[in-house]
C-alpha cells in the first residue's frame, strides 16, 4: 500500500472511531480491552495521534516521550481527540516524503512507517469502540488486513520485546482464505521470526479471511479456524499484546 492509501485509511478509521465513541458514551465498557471504558480508550489513541504528530511535524530523530493522557472527558474528551486525529491526518498529509524522524520498525522511509503505523493502530481502536457501541462492526479491507498481519508479524514480533516463546520449537502457519497470502512463524526461546509463505512444516495452521486474522491476532476476535497443535494457538493468545510503555 502507498503513503497516501494508508493516510487516508487513517483519516476514515479515525472518523469512524470517533462516531462508536460518542454512540457508546464515555462509561461505556469496551469488551475488546476488558480494563478500559471508553474514555480509556479516547485518552490512550488521541495521546498516541499526539505523539506521532510530533515526530513528522517536529522532526525529532531520536525518541520523545509522549505528552500522558488527559483528564477531559465526555463532550470535551472528544473534541481534543477529534483535533488531534485531525492534526495528525494534516502532517502526514503534509509531510515531505524525505522527512527525517524516529521511527521504531523497518520501512521503506519515516513518513512510510508513521502513515503505515497509525493506520493500524487507529483501526484496531476503531473496532474496540465499535464493540463498546454494538451492533455490526465496519470492515476492514482484505489489502488492508493482509498489511496489518504483515506489520505484526515480521515487525512487532520480530523484536526483542516479543513474549512469544517456546522452549521446544514450533511453526505457526497463518492462511488468508481471500487472498494469496500465507506466513510461516518459527517459534522459539528467540523471537519469533516470520516468513511469507509456506517455508516450513507447521504444528499449528490459523486460517480465516485476511480481516478475521487481523482481528485475531490483535487479539480483538476468535482465531476462526485452528488446525494441527490448537496449544501453539494458545500460546500466541497468552503472550502476543503489544502494550504501551
Amino acid at each position: 500500500m502507498e503513503i497516501a492509501e494508508f493516510v487516508r485509511s487513517l483519516d476514515r478509521e479515525g472518523g469512524l472511531l470517533a462516531e462508536a465513541a460518542e454512540e457508546a458514551g464515555a462509561d461505556a465498557k469496551v469488551p475488546t480491552c476488558p480494563k478500559w471504558q471508553v474514555r480509556d480508550l479516547l485518552r490512550h489513541t488521541g495521546m498516541v495521534h499526539r505523539w506521532a504528530t510530533a515526530f513528522v511535524a517536529e522532526g525529532h530523530t531520536s525518541y520523545h516521550p509522549d505528552g500522558g493522557l488527559p483528564e477531559l472527558d465526555g463532550a470535551e474528551l472528544l473534541t481534543w481527540f477529534r483535533d488531534g486525529h485531525r492534526r495528525l491526518v494534516d502532517a502526514l498529509a503534509a509531510a515531505p516524503p524525505d522527512v527525517e524522524c524516529w521511527s521504531f520498525l523497518p520501512a521503506p522511509s519515516p513518513l512510510a512507517f508513521w502513515a503505515r503505523r497509525q493506520a493500524h493502530e487507529t483501526t484496531v481502536h476503531r473496532v474496540d469502540a465499535e464493540s463498546a457501541r454494538g451492533g455490526t462492526p465496519t470492515t476492514i479491507p482484505a489489502d488492508f488486513a493482509v498489511d496489518g498481519v504483515d506489520e505484526l508479524l515480521l515487525g512487532f514480533h520480530a523484536r526483542s520485546r516479543s513474549r512469544v516463546r517456546t522452549d521446544e520449537p514450533r511453526v505457526l502457519r497463518v492462511r488468508a482464505s481471500d487472498s494469496d497470502a500465507v506466513w510461516s512463524v518459527r517459534l522459539s526461546a528467540e523471537p519469533p521470526v516470520a516468513e511469507r509463505g509456506e517455508v516450513a512444516d507447521a504444528d499449528c495452521e490459523l486460517a480465516g479471511t485476511a480481516a478475521q486474522l487481523y482481528l485475531a491476532l490483535w487479539n480483538r476476535g476468535p482465531f476462526p479456524d485452528v488446525t494441527g497443535d490448537s496449544s501453539v494457538a494458545t500460546l500466541w493468545r497468552e503472550k502476543s499484546a503489544v502494550t504501551w510503555s
